[in-house]
């Protein structure tokens, strides 16, 4: 009976421990969440955590819709911006698995008359070490950023631009490289960027409320993007998403994420060969490392390695970050590029890593 009795107390001191430790791990997400997203009538955000592939933490702050005064909701639909060029490097490395490409192949073996195609690689504009210009910093773009432009057109906008530097020159964030590559997708599958997404990526994973973006689609639970303007807030600059196209124009939901990451850590889109060229720094021409792998950034919090990578784009910023080790992962989303999740979401992989690691 005192055995019985003993083992009775300790489940319940054991239960209690539990409960109390996930009831101050919430407290802690939540005000560090609020520092950002605090004011419950503005845009706002939406956020998960998950620790081995279960969700410990899925929240919501603030409105979808201002004009609605609809509430947010962790089922909301986001921009995720520059997120999206995860999806186009995985993209680019199933093409590879299928022997139809390889990262090592020069990109004028796709595009015939890009200048000096045959010095730049597809690795090159995977790494951001292509040298190419960046079209969002032309001051031209204005001149497209409402038009309906093909791949092709887009390429052409700044194939003949000055380069910035030589190819594997140094590393050099540019949203051209990923433009490009979207391009090669549809030249080398046959299919057209969208649908080579939604067929070998979004419908193998299981992500069912992501889409390509659109502003003509009725999209179920779509979040609405804002600017904050010293006079309040107005709804988002309109652009073609023909523009950002695979370097920044994918929608998704936090809990879709999650089976994003949930489909790269169990082979279901990539190999291991394939997926761990994903995920491992690379070299300049002189021998430095650079933390960038393909589509990731390669970084650490607190020394512990992870990988991450943001989105912004007009109404909305992203962020996720993946700690392979203790397979956490944080997700975070904001309906206003006034309010960055940045800094929260990586705040928030730490204090998890923390509260794991005790």
């Amino acid at each position: 009976m005192i055995t019985k009795k003993l083992l009775t107390a300790f489940l319940f001191l054991l239960f209690y421990y539990q409960n109390t430790k996930a009831q101050t791990y919430e407290k802690k997400i939540d005000s560090l969440i609020l520092t950002g997203f605090g004011n419950q009538n503005e845009p706002g955000g939406a956020f998960l955590v998950s620790k081995n592939g279960k969700t410990i933490y899925r929240k919501a702050f603030g409105k979808a819709n201002l004009e609605l005064d609809a509430n947010m909701t962790p089922d909301h639909v986001f921009q995720i911006g520059s997120m999206t060029k995860q999806f186009t490097a995985v993209a680019i490395l199933m093409l590879e698995q299928q022997g139809k490409l390889n990262v090592g192949d020069a990109i004028s073996k796709y595009i015939k008359d890009y200048p000096s195609g045959d010095k730049i690689t597809i690795h090159h504009l995977l790494t951001h070490t292509s040298g190419i210009k960046d079209f969002t910093k032309m001051k031209s773009l204005s001149t497209i950023a409402q038009k309906e432009m093909k791949p092709e057109m887009m390429v052409d906008f700044f194939k003949n631009e000055p380069v910035d530097f030589a190819p594997g020159e140094k590393f050099d964030y540019n949203n051209s490289g990923y433009v490009v590559l979207g391009y090669i997708i549809e030249l080398v599958s046959g299919q057209n960027y969208e649908d080579f997404i939604k067929k070998n990526i979004f419908e193998k994973a299981g992500m069912s409320h992501s889409y390509y973006a659109t502003d003509r689609q009725l999209i179920p639970k779509r979040a609405y993007g804002y600017h904050q303007k010293d006079h309040g807030f107005v709804n988002k600059t309109v652009i073609s998403f023909s523009v950002p196209f695979s370097s920044g124009s994918l929608m998704s939901t936090v809990d879709d994420m999650l089976k994003w990451q949930q489909a790269l850590n169990r082979n279901i889109l990539l190999n291991t060969a394939e997926t761990k060229k994903a995920f491992q720094k690379y070299k300049l021409n002189s021998g430095e490392e650079f933390t960038y792998g393909y589509g990731w950034h390669l970084k650490d919090i607190n020394g512990t390695p992870d990988r991450e990578h943001g989105g912004s784009i007009f109404g909305f910023k992203s962020m996720g970050v993946y700690i392979p080790s203790e397979d956490i992962y944080v997700i975070g989303f904001s309906n206003c590029d006034c309010h960055s999740p940045t800094e929260i979401t990586r705040n928030i992989a730490k204090i998890t890593l923390q509260s794991v690691k005790k």
